[in-house]
């Protein structure tokens, strides 16, 4: 609908019924203009050049409990990224709906507030509540998902975690990197593959896992040596890997903050399964950011973070002979990646 056609009708209803022609067109003409604003905008904007951002004020839409979603979305500026566009329209979109659908109160919309308050009071250089939250909810695990996809094959992705440190010390295949004394051992041992399961030399396999009592090294540096169940290794020619740790455990993420309250109001754990880090890279192929579980742990279905998918849950077998308690053997499958 065009503005001829609202023009039209101001002259109709004003010789229909006697209607002053100044207000008729005062009251109509402009819902007409909002409703076109998209169009007068990409009409107007040659004459008033790219830069000229200057229907805020003018192109308004009056709030609603209706029309809420489209007064808010109305605002945006002519010339923001459409990027920042799309995903600022969908949140307003989803957040709005969301309010109309549980007829949120306003106790509840200032215990929110205070919620997200607290969430950001409690980061630190250390600690990160918001990512915290955004692992409990789901929602670091779907990013992940959705910019990780893998054809059939290729070993899955997982959540990163809090923990990782950069350029953990180089060690020799077969090294150990429990230096605490503590925990049952563990080997670790497998190969690096592409997708038809050929060898991949100088793979970078960086591991790191907690300690016997579910600490990793950076949450207690006055207690554990540092790069305490870390370490870097590089395939050779056969793709091949080992190293002695010891068997992980299942520990609580950090619950004394918000995120933790919001856990206990949910009737939810704060616990992750057992699990040890790796992120495998090599030239050529996509970066492997992944875990191994323990298959026998008692929160393999109930992760507090979702991290556990089934392709990672790997064998822990009670060795017979060898030096170490335990052995766990796992292959990594990298894809190629799309430069190569």
């Amino acid at each position: 609908m065009g503005t001829a056609l609202p023009h039209k009708l101001c002259h109709f209803l004003g010789r229909i019924f006697g209607l002053p022609q100044a207000q008729t067109h005062a009251i109509t003409l402009p819902h007409a203009t909002v409703f076109n604003k998209d169009a007068i905008r990409a009409l107007l904007a040659p004459l008033l050049g790219a830069e000229c951002d200057c229907w805020g004020d003018h192109m308004t839409e009056y709030f609603s409990e209706e029309g809420s979603i489209d007064a808010v979305n109305a605002r945006m500026g002519a010339n923001v990224s459409p990027r920042l566009k799309t995903i600022m329209m969908a949140v307003v979109s989803h957040l709005h709906d969301l309010v109309k659908e549980i007829e949120l109160t306003q106790e509840e919309w200032e215990l929110a507030i205070k919620f997200l308050t607290q969430t950001g009071q409690m980061c630190s250089a250390e600690r990160q509540e918001f990512i915290l939250l955004s692992d409990v909810l789901g929602v670091s695990m779907l990013t992940d998902a959705i910019n990780s996809r893998r054809p059939a094959g290729a070993t899955e992705n997982t959540v990163l975690g809090p923990f990782h440190l950069v350029d953990a010390p180089i060690r020799n295949m077969g090294d150990t990197i429990a230096l605490d004394g503590k925990g049952e051992s563990c080997r670790f041992e497998g190969r690096v593959l592409d997708l038809k399961s050929a060898p991949i030399a100088g793979a970078v396999i960086d591991v790191w896992s907690d300690n016997a009592d579910g600490f990793y090294d950076v949450q207690q540096p006055d207690i554990q040596p540092k790069w305490n169940n870390r370490g870097r290794f590089e395939t050779g020619a056969d793709g091949a890997y080992c190293f002695v740790g010891i068997k992980p455990v299942s520990y609580p993420i950090p619950n004394d903050g918000p995120v933790g309250h919001m856990l206990a109001a949910l009737g939810r754990h704060p616990y992750r399964p057992a699990h040890i880090h790796f992120i495998v890279t090599a030239p050529g192929y996509e970066k492997l950011v992944t875990h191994t579980f323990v298959g026998d742990d008692a929160y393999l279905g109930s992760d507090a973070v979702f991290g556990v998918k089934n392709t990672l849950v790997a064998p822990y077998e009670k060795s017979e002979g060898g030096p170490e308690i335990w052995s766990s053997k796992f292959d990594f499958v990298l894809m190629e990646s799309d430069g190569a």
